[in-house]
């Protein structure tokens, strides 16, 4: 267990850091260090095409590394909080090459979270951070998750609480004329769409990688994922959304009263859970009730897509 002080010394001298965010933890390192970055890609087993977003704490720093636009001041106001944003970056931006995979674009947030605001400021650099787990595996909300995946092969900074949101952080691609969602999450198209005063786009699973979540297979368990289930088949576990009955020995529900928010607060620690509980007990797959295609769930059955994808 590392304290923030140790945390950030380990990022000025070139080490990497998993910690707490508002949205699920991250793995950091200064992302103007090319070796501290690559080092994340390989202890991850991250694919090195796939960008990292760069975390900082004020606005001015954003606009230090992009050419920060109409459309980015606008939903500005989300900030601090979970949504990313892909701007251009600006030339000479100092950032390393890895964290943008060589495009001319960054991926670049605010967090909400005061330990990793406190992580920033006291490391003094910009901090690259993907999700603190194995390459394309469940995200960690907290800090057995995390450790469960490195154990001691990395500085973790522990917080007793799991994550607020449960949830990677909104992506939106406004590097571009048309604004597009690149990833979805707890800021809405809605929520965008209100505050651009327009619609936008919504990228397709087979769109080109600009930015963290793109990929086809991602956020996925070790045990078989199936999905929309009304029943449970022999050898599976359940998991629940609001009045389903996938009953069984292990299962769970996300949301009894079937609210958006809490499901998706207790998307991944539920599958983390209920993985677990498969691999230990040879169970086949996980049965998952269908969850609501609007608002939050939007997000919610795009993580599970992905989970399930391959199987």
């Amino acid at each position: 267990m590392t304290t923030i002080k140790e945390a950030a010394t380990i990022i000025k001298s070139g080490g990497i850091v998993a910690f707490p965010t508002e949205t699920v933890y991250g793995i950091g390192a200064d992302a103007t260090n090319q070796s501290a970055c690559l080092n994340i890609y390989q202890v991850k087993g991250r694919p090195t095409h796939n960008p990292l977003i760069v975390h900082v704490n004020y606005i001015e720093q954003v606009k230090t590394y992009t050419e920060f636009n109409d459309n980015a001041q606008k939903l500005s106001k989300f900030w601090p909080g979970p949504l990313t944003m892909v701007l251009k970056k600006v030339p000479d931006s100092g950032l390393a090459n890895c964290v943008t995979a060589g495009l001319d674009t960054v991926a670049i947030r605010i967090p909400a979270h005061t330990i990793a605001r406190d992580l920033i400021e006291q490391s003094k650099r910009p901090i690259a951070a993907p999700s603190a787990n194995r390459s394309g595996r469940l995200s960690p909300t907290s800090y057995d998750h995390v450790y469960n995946d490195f154990a001691d092969s990395i500085a973790i900074i522990k917080d007793k609480n799991p994550s607020t949101y449960g949830l990677e952080s909104t992506i939106i691609d406004l590097s571009t004329e048309a604004p597009t969602i690149l990833r979805l999450g707890f800021i809405t198209p809605e929520m965008i769409e209100e505050l651009l005063g327009k619609k936008v786009k919504i990228a397709s699973k087979l769109s080109k990688v600009k930015a963290p979540g793109m990929l086809l297979k991602h956020y996925a368990p070790r045990t078989k994922l199936r999905l929309n289930a009304s029943t449970l088949l022999d050898g599976e576990i359940g998991l629940n959304f609001a009045g389903s009955t996938l009953i069984s020995e292990a299962s769970l529900n996300l949301s009894i009263s079937g609210n958006l928010v809490e499901a998706a607060a207790n998307l991944y620690n539920y599958l983390h859970q209920l993985d677990n509980y498969a691999v230990n007990h040879k169970v086949e797959s996980i049965a998952v009730a269908p969850i609501p295609n609007e608002s939050i769930g939007l997000a919610i059955n795009d993580r599970l897509s992905r989970a399930a994808e391959g199987f």
